[in-house]
């Protein structure tokens, strides 16, 4: 499970990873803890360290600008927070808006988290067309929203403010 996010020197989101990568790049020196589980602590031999949830790396790495979050399912289902878009329930299954059989693309915002039950009853027909209005809209995230999305709600409310990030 990734579940401590890793920041560029210049503070900026870069990707999350596992807790055991974060504490071997802590203890190489590599990255520094911004903030830690207020609970845990991780414990070797020699050593204890608190488990961060937020490291922030030593040295400045150049990373290709990325304008777009890429799309995939499981993002679809942790942008809206695993609730479906037409009941609000809990959603397991992605739907397309326009579905692929109308023209419609697996994209960010053609798709949205459905429970089972409400993708079937929509079928292959739009929201209009099934009479089945959306709860909210999808919309497509930053690529540092899109992380900090897959952090968890729990963990996102808990980072610090000056991240500034705002997932919805």
């Amino acid at each position: 499970m990734r579940d401590t996010l890793v920041l560029n020197a210049s503070f900026e989101p870069l990707s999350t990873v596992t807790l055991n990568r974060a504490v071997v790049l802590v203890l190489q020196d590599k990255a520094v803890v911004e903030q830690a589980h207020p609970e845990l602590l991780m414990r070797a031999a020699a050593v204890e360290l608190p488990a961060p949830r937020v490291i922030r790396l030593c040295r400045y790495v150049r990373v290709p600008f990325r304008r777009r979050a890429p799309w995939s399912r499981r993002g679809v289902l942790v942008r809206d927070r695993h609730r479906c878009a037409y009941c609000g329930r809990r959603a397991t299954t992605v739907d397309h808006v326009v579905p692929r059989s109308q023209g419609g693309a697996d994209a960010w915002l053609n798709t949205v988290a459905s429970c089972a039950e409400d993708n079937h009853r929509k079928a292959d027909r739009t929201p209009e067309q099934a009479g089945m209005p959306l709860l909210r809209d999808p919309f497509e995230p930053t690529p540092a929203d899109a992380m900090l999305l897959a952090l968890g709600l729990e963990e996102q409310d808990a980072l610090p403010a000056w991240l500034g990030r705002s997932a919805a």
